[in-house]
């Protein structure tokens, strides 16, 4: 199987989990997080998802799931114990063509999900193509030490310096040279180090006056 890599907007898209015990929690947790509008469907309901439901961060149907369920869904993700079930879900997304996945069952997906990085806006997804997961476990350790907070900060920069530069009516193929500049200069290394006059040096010799991190109302943690 070759998967194609794919980032999903999901704000305001509907979404359904069948399955509301710990592994359904954490998948609509992770949907909750990207802006999505969650349904979870269970019998046995975890107290956390109780707590959300009440919450109204998402929506609670405490009963086995219907076909009808998917109607107006965008995507849905199966995670009960229950084999028929989970295939039963498989189907009835097919049928529509929505996406579908079901925890642990790379072969009745028609995606599935990878194990994820997040420092701020950076998102690294690891995959192994459903063949191995606790190796995609590993390696996203590995990359946990690799990548710390700094990255979430230079990135937050690096838009900042983007958006400003857009508003003073640059032109986009023009950022890219000055963007690398700023790469090749070691601001990621100055971001890291927490090295505020450094920064603010390399900023006003590549992009000018009016570019510093209080200018841009940024404050490096």
């Amino acid at each position: 199987m070759r998967y194609y890599p794919i980032n999903l907007d999901l704000r305001q898209r509907q979404c359904l989990v069948v399955g509301a015990g710990a592994v359904g929690l954490r998948k609509a947790l992770a949907l909750l997080d990207c802006g999505a509008e969650v349904t979870v469907i269970g019998r046995t309901v975890t107290p956390r998802v109780v707590e959300l439901a009440a919450r109204r961060d998402l929506r609670l149907k405490n009963r086995d799931y219907r076909s009808t369920d998917l109607e107006g869904m965008f995507l849905v993700i199966g995670a009960t114990d229950s084999p028929e079930t989970n295939r039963r879900i498989h189907n009835d997304a097919h049928r529509r063509n929505i996406l579908c996945n079901i925890a642990d069952r790379p072969e009745v997906c028609n995606f599935i999900l990878p194990s994820i990085i997040r420092r701020g806006d950076l998102i690294i997804a690891v995959s192994t193509s459903g063949k191995s997961p606790a190796f995609a476990k590993k390696v996203r350790q590995d990359l946990e030490r690799q990548f710390g907070p700094e990255y979430a900060e230079f990135l937050d920069l690096m838009g900042a310096i983007r958006k400003k530069l857009l508003n003073a009516e640059h032109s986009p193929e023009a950022h890219k040279p000055l963007f690398e500049k700023l790469i090749g200069g070691g601001l990621l290394e100055m971001v890291r180090n927490r090295k505020a006059e450094e920064i603010n040096l390399l900023l006003r010799k590549t992009l000018g006056p009016g570019y510093e991190v209080d200018a841009l109302n940024l404050q490096l943690r």
